[in-house]
């Protein structure tokens, strides 16, 4: 079974190659991504000579369990949540049918729908039922944000359990909201499997990489599944430099980025009725137009095919960028 692509934020080149310009004079606010990049660590020049080293790998899982508050075993590196996601059809129990708590990331049903399994979307962890085998949310949630309670969500896990079911949590944006994370259950549950992006809270999506926390059994299935080297060592390097240091300045950067974000669709007029730190969405009854307007001043946020009133807008990363985006629009008339 194929099922269409899905719509993503990004797509710069496309946008560029419809409505002109120079790629670097886009201004590209609809992906959910730190739109200021971190230093880069040092980079030993073993890491880009040779395949990854077991103990490269174990210094950065160990890495990312001081930072994620990983207390049973050690997090998976993954060449990003999506490789992951390609996985989810083989955890599905023959005949059971798979809930996606929805609207939410398109990946997770198409993915599954693919593999030939009957996915409903459902409102909330509360509509579960004993026919699904598999269940996913997004917690917070991309893209309206909306934030599950650690408590409903290992409830939701309980139920699940008892039925032969697992439970999946994408913390892809849960970076700026720990409090909300159930990492610190991950391992240690059975029936969890929690998903985290590396890339979006350290601006570095380029580098593909993701981790997957829980039991010992389902991550050594997801290794042989992945394949050997399936991370690269400079990515293994960064990854485990950068969650050893200090993150105060990174969140404090995202945080005055996204006050500044909001000031401006405030000044606009338009309202917000969602978002994480790392983007705000927008519901207006102009938002095609808006979209298109903003395209033709080179700046590109993200719509919705399932929602033609919403749109997203992603961290500008100056105070440049700001007045840009306010002048554009300023100037918009529906």
């Amino acid at each position: 079974m194929s099922t269409a692509p899905i719509q993503h934020g990004g797509g710069i080149s496309a946008a560029a190659s419809r409505y002109g310009g120079r790629l670097e004079d886009w201004l590209d606010l609809s992906t959910g991504i730190n739109p200021r990049p971190v230093d880069l660590p040092a980079i030993e020049e073993a890491a880009w000579h040779r395949l990854p080293d077991a103990h490269r790998v174990q210094n950065t899982r160990q890495a990312a369990a001081r930072y994620y508050g990983t207390r049973t075993g050690l997090p998976l590196p993954v060449p990003g949540t999506q490789a992951a996601i390609q996985l989810l059809p083989r955890l599905v129990p023959a005949g059971r049918r798979v809930a996606v708590v929805s609207p939410t990331y398109g990946e997770y049903a198409r993915v599954l729908r693919a593999a030939g399994h009957p996915v409903d979307a459902v409102n909330d962890v509360r509509e579960l039922s004993p026919e699904h085998g598999l269940a996913v949310v997004v917690n917070p949630n991309n893209p309206d944000g909306r934030l599950h309670r650690p408590e409903d969500l290992l409830e939701a896990r309980d139920r699940l359990v008892s039925v032969g079911g697992t439970l999946i949590v994408d913390e892809a944006f849960a970076d700026m909201v720990p409090e909300a994370s159930l990492a610190g259950h991950a391992g240690s549950l059975p029936g969890l499997l929690v998903f985290r992006s590396f890339g979006k809270f350290f601006g570095l999506a380029g580098l593909r990489l993701g981790f997957v926390l829980g039991p010992e059994d389902i991550l050594a299935d997801f290794t042989e599944w992945l394949g050997p080297w399936c991370v690269s060592g400079p990515a293994l390097s960064i990854a485990a430099g950068l969650m050893n240091g200090d993150c105060a300045p990174i969140r404090h950067s995202i945080l005055k980025r996204k006050a500044a974000l909001d000031e401006v669709l405030g000044g606009a007029g338009l309202e917000i009725v969602g978002g994480t730190p790392l983007f705000s969405l927008v519901a207006d009854r102009h938002a095609a137009e808006i979209h298109e307007w903003l395209c033709m001043k080179h700046v590109l946020v993200r719509a919705f095919d399932y929602d033609r009133n919403w749109l997203r807008f992603g961290l500008t990363p100056d105070e440049a960028c700001d007045r840009r985006l306010a002048e554009a629009l300023s100037h918009f008339s529906a």
